[in-house]
């Protein structure tokens, strides 16, 4: 916790000394920057907002079905932990992002070490179901996309890398042992301990991708994934598409998905309520720079872009973090111990030993 205020007050300080540098150079008009507030549609930016609201209860349902086969509870019973965790994430960073799997476990009785597995099998179906999204948008429709040939290429990489990782993941669930033994034999020319830590990583992991029963449970969590990433680009494009701007009030469907990717690249570090002005200032140098935005309209834009995707779940989540009497900050910390853990657990255990589970209220 400390070394992040730390980095924040760092990144905070850098943050003012380059907006100072770019209003002496290329001065800001705040009122035109006002005036596009003004006269955006809030009916879009309403509308966005519902979408984000959606993806919480699909995400909910998604990890319901993911614990199916070791715990059946109401398809929406986790709503909360969903939208409680991802409030923390907004104000604390990064650092919370292990609260929704504590918090998931402490309201069905299941061990953390296994809602953390549930955890890394949601991210991996998100991040193939953005991959494919994005990939598949780039190759039909992102001809009018400023370098076209360097977004298809990245296109090509996408559905390549989506497609190795299915495979990849496939292998896991069929034959995590036979993979796990092929890596260690591999690695331990080189280091015996460090083949041991991968085979036994691959093996935790194996038992992650348990939650998988059948290919109906495949099935059914890609598509509650790619309707989930569905609503999140649809929010995109209509808060872009708000503003009384040329470029935005026209933006594709490609256009969007550029947004949203570079959206997500800046939402990988994210420092607490920091972390907000740098994704502001990435998602508007987006606009800017590729789509020939006004720089006013495109950090209004980037503003309530964040302030829909990211930030419109906060009242909602700090009341349910007050009726369920949870402490985003203790929680925060207490999920990050928890994680550390099951980390050392697994790094201390032979792979036939199952890890302690870690002790939670």
């Amino acid at each position: 916790m400390k070394k992040q205020l730390f980095l924040g007050l760092v990144v905070l300080a850098a943050l003012i000394a380059l907006g100072l540098y770019g209003q002496h150079k290329h001065p800001f008009d705040f009122p035109a920057f006002a005036q596009y507030f003004r006269r955006a549609d809030w009916t879009r930016i309403a509308i966005g907002a519902a979408c984000i609201y959606l993806g919480f209860v699909l995400r909910a349902a998604r990890w319901a079905l993911l614990i199916r086969p070791s715990k059946k509870v109401p398809l929406f019973s986790l709503l909360g932990a969903q939208v409680i965790g991802f409030t923390g994430v907004a104000l604390i960073g990064r650092v919370a992002d292990l609260t929704r799997p504590y918090l998931a476990a402490r309201k069905t009785g299941l061990t953390v070490s296994s809602q953390l597995a549930v955890y890394i099998v949601e991210r991996l179906f998100d991040l193939g179901s953005m991959a494919l999204i994005f990939s598949s948008v780039i190759l039909f429709s992102g001809a009018a996309l400023p370098h076209p040939e360097i977004f298809r290429k990245v296109g090509y990489w996408g559905l390549a890398a989506t497609l190795a990782g299915a495979i990849f993941l496939a292998l896991i669930r069929l034959a995590g042992g036979m993979v796990a033994t092929f890596f260690e034999k591999s690695i331990s020319i080189l280091s015996e301990a460090l083949a041991a830590a991968v085979g036994d990583k691959i093996r935790s992991f194996r038992s992650g991708l348990n939650t998988l029963r059948s290919p109906v449970d495949l099935f059914l969590t890609l598509a509650l994934s790619l309707a989930m990433w569905a609503l999140i680009t649809t929010a995109y494009i209509l808060t872009a598409r708000a503003f009384n701007d040329p470029q935005l009030h026209a933006m594709t469907l490609a256009q969007g998905m550029v947004l949203m990717a570079s959206s997500g690249v800046a939402s990988v570090i994210q420092l607490p309520v920091v972390g907000w002005f740098t994704q502001i200032g990435i998602v508007a140098g987006v606009l800017i720079k590729l789509f020939a935005v006004d720089p006013e309209a495109a950090t209004a834009c980037a503003a309530t872009l964040l302030a829909v995707t990211f930030l419109s779940i906060l009242p909602v989540g700090l009341v349910w973090a007050q009726i369920e009497h949870v402490s985003l900050r203790r929680i925060a910390v207490e999920s990050e111990h928890a994680g550390e853990e099951i980390l050392d657990a697994m790094t201390e255990h032979s792979p036939t030993q199952a890890p302690a589970p870690a002790t939670h209220e």
